[in-house]
């Protein structure tokens, strides 16, 4: 037995195999994630180009009402609907943020009407957004480490009561309430709109304003529950980890052990949850930007299917699940570079 023990090969032979070097690190995994998204934007390109081509209507019909189109005009429109579908595929799949697709509803290219509407969406996501998150985590780390406390109870039962209610109802009623004014609540926010009408949006008072007609449809928008459960969740099943007690054990404080040991790792699905949101909640903004006439990409989606703009839709669709997917792509990615176990 000794001597099978000291034998070299005997050795070499049940030894287990080393890991390669890179083998499930962070590169491998970004480049399988990366390819997976881009598979999943073909699908969405090709799927985008399909799915308005079914839809019941006349494009032709919806783009000359009220026009004074001649005979030759309509006739160069309808050969260009009736080309082969291979033809118009080929076309689109080329270059599917052309230029040269014009709005029936605007008249102008379709990527230039989303280009006028980007940033007051941006400014209204990233703002909620922030809200959400800083106010959610913290309510949600305060309710984990008092749980059953009078403080988790109240917080849970609010946060979900607002998360239940539908974004334009809880927009009508801020706007009853604190824009028109409601018995002891003055009405003291704009009901609409991005800035005052000549109001200079460069200056320190411009940016003022826009901060006060953003205030209501950022707290309309802001999914508080979303954040405050999944922290809170998260952290209770931290709580439980022989690590905690550990540095316990070693003398730490209470509040130590919190911010320094469990937070930290609580938070990785939470990070997850914020890129997650910033794609999906678009959905929500549409609703929210039609009470508010808050003219971002939302309006313009409500304003298109009125329509129906069949062309100015095919694009925010596109622009629309392009977020999604960027937005999967960098969760996956950043939680990855975070913890070591996501990428084995």
């Amino acid at each position: 037995m000794s001597v099978l023990a000291a034998d070299p090969a005997a050795t070499v032979a049940v030894a287990p195999r080393r890991r390669r070097r890179g083998e499930g690190g962070v590169g491998r995994y970004a480049v399988r994630r990366t390819l997976s998204a881009g598979a999943t934007l073909v699908f969405v390109v090709v799927f985008n180009f399909f799915l308005f081509r079914v839809l019941p209507g006349d494009p032709i019909a919806l783009y000359t009402r009220g026009r004074n189109v001649d005979r030759e005009r309509l006739a160069e429109l309808r050969r260009a609907l009736n080309r082969p579908l291979t033809e118009q595929f080929w076309s689109y799949i080329q270059n599917p943020f052309s230029q040269a697709i014009d709005s029936t509803r605007f008249s102008r290219p379709v990527w230039e009407v989303i280009g006028d509407r980007v940033w007051p969406t941006l400014l209204l996501l990233g703002v909620s957004t922030a809200l959400a998150a800083g106010i959610g985590i913290w309510l949600g780390i305060r309710s984990a480490w008092e749980r059953g406390g009078r403080f988790d109870r109240i917080s849970t039962g609010v946060t979900l009561t607002l998360y239940a209610m539908p974004e334009f109802w809880l927009g009508m009623l801020l706007l009853i309430v604190l824009s028109t004014g409601v018995g002891v609540f003055p009405g003291i926010f704009p009901s609409g709109g991005v800035s005052s009408p000549g109001e200079d949006t460069s200056s320190i008072s411009g940016v003022l304003d826009i901060a006060w007609h953003l205030t209501l449809p950022a707290l309309t928008l802001a999914y508080l529950a979303e954040y405050s459960l999944v922290m809170r969740s998260s952290l209770v099943d931290e709580m439980s980890q022989d690590y905690l007690l550990t540095a316990r054990v070693k003398g730490l404080m209470d509040r130590l052990v919190r911010r320094r040991h469990a937070v930290p790792n609580a938070m990785l699905p939470t990070i997850s949850l914020i890129f997650l949101n910033i794609g999906f909640v678009v959905s929500g903004a549409i609703t929210v930007e039609t009470v508010f006439s808050w003219p971002g990409l939302g309006q313009l989606s409500y304003e298109a299917i009125r329509g129906p703009d069949v062309a100015l839709l095919q694009a925010i669709f596109l622009l629309f699940s392009l977020a999604v997917v960027v937005a999967n792509l960098l969760a996956d990615l950043l939680v990855a570079a975070m913890d070591p176990r996501v990428r084995q």
